[in-house]
């Protein structure tokens, strides 16, 4: 397999385990120059999805928000998140691994989803650097 097959299909794998699907509006947050490169082209990669900035003016379908222990509270920035999706839309809330400068720990982040009225329905190693948390709102709530 050659490097670029092999990048393809890391790339594939790493929007699969997203679960962003072609035609998906995704509004990106947080972005900086530590964010991983690879996985913003993998998303825009997918057929027909619009990676968006923070000055998007409509309701998007999934929210990728690149946050660092610096970058303020985790909870605020999830409620303020929050009402940017579409019904059924969900928040990837992207995190430095452990070890990595500006890692918040998993209790902080479980506590920042509850505060912000949010259920963790699953955790990824989104890119090299970055633990993904998939939130989302409660059904009964939409």
């Amino acid at each position: 397999m050659s490097a670029t097959a092999r990048q393809a299909q890391d790339q594939h794998g790493q929007t699969e385990r997203l679960g962003i699907k072609p035609g998906q509006v995704v509004q990106e947050l947080g972005y900086d120059d530590d964010v991983d490169e690879e996985l913003r082209e993998a998303i825009t990669a997918i057929e027909d999805v619009e990676l968006v900035d923070e000055d998007y003016g409509d309701v998007v379908d999934v929210v990728l928000m690149w946050h660092r222990e610096d970058d303020g509270d985790v909870a605020d920035a999830l409620v303020d998140a929050e009402a940017l999706l579409a019904d059924g839309g969900y928040i990837w809330l992207l995190t430095p691994k452990t070890g990595r400068e500006g890692h918040i720990e998993p209790s902080d982040i479980g506590e920042a989803a509850s505060t912000a009225g949010l259920s963790q329905t699953s955790s990824v190693s989104a890119a090299r650097d970055w633990s993904g948390s998939r939130l989302v709102a409660p059904k009964a709530r939409k």
